[in-house]
């Protein structure tokens, strides 16, 4: 593994020279968020040698480098899922490579289901923990290169960033919520009893993404930020069909304020 991780970074610093400090990972339907990096260059992830291949609507599959409020970032414009079928480890690969890249933080964002009877179709929910039903992309060998056998989760989102979100929501009249992500494999949306599950288990949202990612930036000693896009609900008397474009299209609506707020945390965590 670590062969291919160096094969891709140097392959990818041969054609950028940036540097990048944030790395963010766009979920669905919220791929226009590069739309607020400044100076884009992007190379597609077909290009890149030992990188899966983006196979979900919605996901464009670039690697997109630039600056956002001065600072040098890079955007993954469309995840892996574990239910693509690719393992655990090929999920976070690329998370990996930008380790590699030399970032600091990283940033996820997701569309999920809200299970919380508080929330409504369209808030955002600031990830302040998680419940991984995914399996865990550290088993198999560990490469202390990459981080140690054990990691602590017991704080896997960093406090401090979202101390300084919320902050900014109460500043700007923003109504985010902040809660527990729940991660299952998909590719089937949940059944009513999976939806009730999930809520008495302590989730507030749940989705098919995320966890991986964010259990192998901690590894790697990564300080991470996640937010949820409600865009449908799992709430008794309040459940619906729904398809994923109408996912994307709920999704969608929130690129703006998304925007706003990574613009924010990143000009603020690195000042």
């Amino acid at each position: 593994m670590l062969s291919k991780i160096k094969i891709s970074s140097d392959f990818i610093k041969s054609k950028f020279n940036s540097n990048p400090v944030v790395g963010i990972v766009l979920g669905t339907g919220l791929g226009d968020l590069v739309n607020c990096i400044e100076n884009v260059q992007s190379l597609d992830y077909t290009d890149i040698p030992n990188f899966p291949k983006s196979t979900v609507k919605g996901h464009k599959g670039k690697l997109i480098f630039g600056k956002i409020s001065g600072v040098n970032v890079v955007a993954m414009q469309g995840r892996f899922h574990f239910y693509e079928g690719y393992s655990a480890q090929e999920v976070v690969f690329p998370i990996r490579v930008l380790k590699f890249l030399g970032i600091k933080y990283l940033f996820v964002s997701n569309a999920s289901g809200g299970v919380n009877p508080d929330f409504d179709i369209g808030d955002i929910m600031v990830i302040d923990d998680h419940i991984n039903l995914i399996p865990n992309p550290l088993i198999g060998e560990n490469y202390n290169e990459l981080g140690p056998r054990f990691p602590d989760m017991s704080e896997a989102y960093n406090k401090e960033i979202i101390n300084l979100v919320l902050d900014y929501s109460k500043l700007n009249n923003l109504n985010l919520k902040l809660g527990v992500y729940v991660s299952l494999t998909g590719p089937t949306l949940e059944t009513l009893a999976e939806y009730n599950y999930i809520r008495n288990i302590g989730g507030d949202t749940v989705g098919m993404s995320t966890t991986p990612e964010v259990i192998a930036a901690n590894h790697m000693g990564l300080k991470c930020f996640g937010v949820s896009v409600i865009t449908d609900l799992g709430v008794p008397g309040k459940i619906q069909k729904v398809t994923h474009e109408e996912i994307m299209s709920v999704a969608e609506m929130n690129n703006e304020k998304l925007s706003d707020i990574f613009c924010y945390l990143i000009s603020k965590i690195t000042a």
